[in-house]
């Protein structure tokens, strides 16, 4: 009984020093212990996995289990999914399955959390049918599915695409008697929201209020976000103010997912209300808030004030991406200064980003639109890559200059590469062949795209 009762103590030393990362002191604790008689169990090498796994490397977690037959004690299912569960954190989903296999090998009898471990594993590694397989294994075996093995199932559902399957199974469960948790609501209002089913995804969200459950600002920024996506943007609105109204404090990912859709819709004045709401209300922007309130900045040609961002980027410690620095690049464009826009790409190319070929094409279609059609062209024969966007870029605006046989010339250039030029801009150049009477140059042309679509 003592001997019990010091091991349990032990336990507990163990555990409390390993929180705190301390694993060198918890290893000599062990073998004080030893030479005062009391013995490490099972638990205290499960607690030892654990930390080692979480502090230190899941290799050193593993090699626990060696000591652990070394010292005579058998690993037990706690010891496997602890090591399963930690190698699916760090994406090593295929040695979680093989630690399973391994513990089945070894006679040791999984619980449901191993089962629930193979099939969000499964699912991440796109085996959906495998994943189910498990499911099936489960519900008609001797477990009983816990709440975590539903959400599990319909989060992986969701996220391989198999939103019908996972609201019929929802649907089942509630039959069922199954009560959802926020967790599962989350999850299939995120899945419906990615497949764009904007009206399921709302209606379960009005479910989920009637059941009693807050939505958290993670919730309603996916259905927001949702809304933004099917241009359904007063409904988008009309979340955000629920949000405001229920004095969520909004994060940075939220104030930009509304921004960026009113800067697309030109609804810019709405935008910039919104990002002042961010800043009185003290939100720190991160990178991704910096390169929203750049885009605006350009879009309202306000280069100066989006300039002057990137040094306040630069204070707060972050880095531009090249996203950053593209924005600024096609905003130069839309001001119409396109000797800024190279210099600022020759400077992306100082801080070693390499060639930026979404930059090369805004400055590209920018002295299109400005009439600089031969400047263009000179810039087109200078890329070394180029793609269908590319392409299709020129070739409007060849058009646009009436410049139609060239335009005819680079569409078949672009065909004979594998590209493909929106039907749109085939139709313009067709049309204007046929307008400055070039019909036989027209029929050639269409032969030689109908070939294009029949190789490619």
């Amino acid at each position: 009984m003592v001997t019990r009762l010091s091991t349990k103590i032990l336990n507990i030393c163990i555990a409390s020093i390993s929180k705190s990362k301390q694993l060198d002191k918890a290893e000599t604790v062990i073998v004080d212990g030893i030479r005062l008689g009391v013995f490490p169990d099972v638990v205290t090498y499960n607690t030892l996995i654990d930390a080692y796994c979480r502090f230190v490397s899941f290799d050193a977690g593993y090699s626990v289990l060696y000591r652990m037959r070394e010292a005579g004690i058998i690993p037990d299912v706690v010891s496997y999914n602890t090591l399963i569960s930690a190698a699916a954190r760090k994406c090593f989903l295929s040695k979680s399955l093989d630690l399973f296999d391994e513990m089945l090998q070894r006679g040791i009898n999984p619980d449901v959390w191993s089962y629930n471990i193979v099939m969000h594993c499964l699912f991440k590694i796109g085996k959906p049918d495998e994943a189910n397989r498990v499911f099936m294994d489960i519900v008609l075996g001797e477990f009983r599915p816990s709440s975590a093995t539903y959400n599990v199932m319909i989060n992986g559902l969701c996220k391989n695409g198999y939103v019908n399957n996972a609201l019929s199974l929802f649907r089942n469960l509630q039959r069922h008697g199954f009560v959802p948790q926020v967790l599962t609501y989350n999850a299939l209002i995120n899945g419906l929201c990615k497949a764009r089913r904007m009206g399921a995804a709302r209606s379960i969200l009005r479910e989920f209020k009637e059941m009693g459950y807050e939505p958290n600002a993670i919730t309603y920024t996916t259905v927001m976000k949702c809304c933004f996506q099917c241009s359904k943007f007063e409904e988008g609105l009309e979340i955000l103010y629920e949000m405001r109204s229920k004095g969520y404090t909004f994060d940075g990912f939220a104030y930009c997912t509304v921004v960026a859709a009113l800067i697309k819709t030109g609804r810019i004045e709405e935008a910039n209300e919104i990002i002042e709401q961010m800043q009185s209300n003290g939100i720190e922007p991160d990178l991704v808030s910096y390169n929203t309130l750049i885009n605006l900045y350009c879009r309202q040609g306000r280069l100066e004030d989006a300039l002057k961002l990137l040094d306040e980027i630069e204070k707060e410690g972050l880095e531009c991406d090249k996203y950053t620095h593209t924005i600024i690049i096609h905003g130069l464009c839309m001001a119409g200064n396109f000797v800024g826009a190279q210099q600022h790409l020759n400077y992306m190319n100082t801080l070693g980003f390499g060639f930026n070929l979404v930059a090369v094409n805004c400055i590209l279609d920018g002295l299109g639109k400005a009439g600089h059609i031969d400047h263009a062209m000179r810039l087109f024969e200078a890329m070394e890559v180029k793609d269908a966007f590319t392409y299709t870029i020129l070739v409007h605006n060849l058009c646009r200059a009436r410049r139609f046989l060239s335009a005819s010339k680079l569409l078949v250039s672009c065909l004979k590469c594998g590209f493909k030029i929106l039907r749109s801009t085939q139709r313009a150049v067709i049309d204007g062949l046929i307008s400055i009477g070039f019909t036989n140059g027209s029929r050639k042309l269409k032969s030689k795209i109908r070939l294009a679509r029949f190789l490619h």
